[in-house]
């Protein structure tokens, strides 16, 4: 092939950004004009993919566009390469595909290149924060891999009590930045999950109960938009838009930096107690709901954690006190029970983040999936408990590495704390569904289908134990993006707000061009 020029790139570049802009001006005005949202939405962007900007480069020739016309901050990589590899791989291996080049940006400015490349060529792209996600698809593609890796910076404001981050960072190491100012954020329980898919979902803390999402306590996001610009967005510069960001996912371009609110941090209480004796586990079972339903302290939370292990059940605890030492009472019932292994005691918050295992499993097969839980009753707990049981034998055959039902309780009060209008999730604040989480890992790429039926499969059983609770209207709560399986429909994670986000997004992407990304698509 002849080498081009970084000058004909240059001019190809710019007659291909003047095109974009042409027919995103075109295609706006024409949506403007309509009287059926929907509609006429379809239609432009059905008229635009079919349109001269399909341009039918392949996918390594759009790279070397994307090489030729960033700057050298950005880097590319090949396959071969071991930072390719590298990059492009995820916790889960379910998520993985071998993408034709990994992007590695390190500024906005490229970005907003990129976007307008793979957009007018209509190249399939992801975008990878920390790449926890399971779903296939979701930060993976067969075309060009953006990584955030070097979107790295963290700059801590004292006087605002605010914190800017790169969505290229992990939530560990923020906390480890700010630990020395003695403030945290609120952000992921567990290492090693990225700043920018967690909190473009909604993002649960162990400080949630006290401070409520993480999407609560953000001021602004930058935000390279899908017609190549660069904005700061906040509650004052587009209140839509920023609503929309909270909890929308990306479907409104790539966040490239997100400012939370500082919360003071000091030493913290955590524990851990693992259960095995079938005997204990009505035990366990009852003070966790007894904790649920009983314990008020915001400053007090756990994980109920049941896995499958060796034919039966086992249960981890996970307790967390944000202060030096909890107050008498609150975790004593998990503390008297028999266990076979455990520790508490005071700690770093870094240091109770990083005990978790959660990257045990990288690297295996995984799926998540979620039921939205109002309480946690013993009866809900016991059918978890047995679905274990039931499940685990079922899959042990099938290269079941890993299997874990974790309920995750929170205060009735930690939707209060949003002190900035809507959010995307959840579109209703009336009451609290807290996020239950299923997890199965496996090893053996043959059984996929397999797992993904018996996920479904505990999500319809616990979805029938609510409803004989009394819970009759589980189809029309807000359901957690970041658990939701990637078949999950989008009416169901947005509710009535589904119309003004796509209106929201027609106005921010008129192209459609995150619609080339993983994702649940608006």
């Amino acid at each position: 092939m002849a080498r081009i020029t970084r000058a004909t790139f240059t001019l190809l570049y710019s007659l291909l950004a003047l095109a974009q802009l042409s027919v995103a001006a075109s295609v706006y005005e024409k949506r403007q004009e309509s009287t059926d949202a929907s509609d006429s939405a379809n239609a432009d962007v059905a008229t635009v993919q079919t349109s001269t900007l399909r341009a039918g480069a392949s996918y390594p020739f759009v790279c070397s566009i994307i090489s030729g016309t960033t700057s050298s901050s950005t880097l590319v990589h090949w396959p071969g390469s071991p930072v390719f590899k590298w990059l492009s791989s995820h916790w889960a291996a379910t998520s993985n595909q071998v993408p034709a080049c990994v992007v590695e940006p390190g500024k906005a400015s490229d970005i907003a290149k990129i976007l307008l490349t793979v957009g007018i060529s209509r190249t399939p792209f992801a975008v990878q924060s920390g790449g926890h996600t399971t779903n296939p698809g979701w930060s993976s593609t067969k075309g060009v891999h953006i990584s955030l890796n070097s979107l790295r910076s963290i700059n801590y404001d004292g006087a605002s009590q605010t914190v800017e981050i790169g969505t290229g960072l992990r939530w560990e190491e923020v906390y480890a930045a700010l630990e020395p100012h003695g403030v945290t954020v609120v952000g992921g329980r567990v290492r090693g999950v990225g700043v920018g898919g967690f909190t473009l979902g909604g993002g649960y803390s162990w400080k949630t109960n006290q401070y409520g999402l993480t999407i609560d306590t953000v001021t602004a996001f930058e935000l390279v938009t899908p017609l190549g610009k660069v904005v700061k967005v906040t509650q004052r510069s587009d209140s839509a838009l920023f609503s929309g960001l909270k909890g929308g996912g990306n479907n409104f371009g790539i966040v490239t930096k997100i400012t939370l609110k500082t919360v003071p941090q000091g030493p913290v209480w955590g524990g851990s107690m693992t259960y095995m004796d079938p005997a204990t586990l009505p035990l366990v079972n009852a003070a966790t709901a007894k904790f649920a339903a009983n314990v008020t302290d915001p400053k007090a939370s756990i994980l109920n954690t049941v896995s499958f292990y060796q034919g039966a059940p086992l249960v981890n605890i996970a307790m967390f006190y944000d202060g030096p030492n909890p107050p008498a009472g609150i975790f004593d019932d998990f503390l008297s029970i028999p266990a076979v292994a455990g520790g508490s005691g005071t700690q770093t918050y870094l240091e109770k983040v990083n005990s978790s295992p959660s990257n045990d499993t990288y690297g295996f097969r995984n799926y998540f999936g979620t039921v939205p839980v109002p309480k946690y009753s013993p009866k809900f707990l016991d059918i978890v408990s047995n679905l274990s049981v039931t499940i685990g034998n079922e899959l042990s055959s099938k290269s079941l590495v890993f299997m874990t039902l974790v309920n995750e309780p929170f205060l009735p009060s930690i939707l209060s704390h949003s002190n900035s209008g809507a959010t995307a999730y959840p579109w209703n604040r009336s009451k609290v569904y807290t996020p239950f989480n299923i997890f199965l890992s496996w090893a053996d790429p043959a059984q996929d289908k397999v797992f993904e039926a018996a996920v479904k499969k505990i999500q319809d059983t616990l979805y029938a134990t609510l409803a004989e609770e009394g819970e009759r209207n589980l189809d029309g709560v807000p359901l957690y993006s970041n658990y939701a399986m990637w078949d999950t429909p989008v009416s169901r994670l947005y509710g009535p707000s589904l119309p003004g986000l796509k209106l929201l997004k027609l106005r921010v992407d008129p192209l459609n061009v995150m619609s080339l990304a993983g994702g649940f698509k608006i």
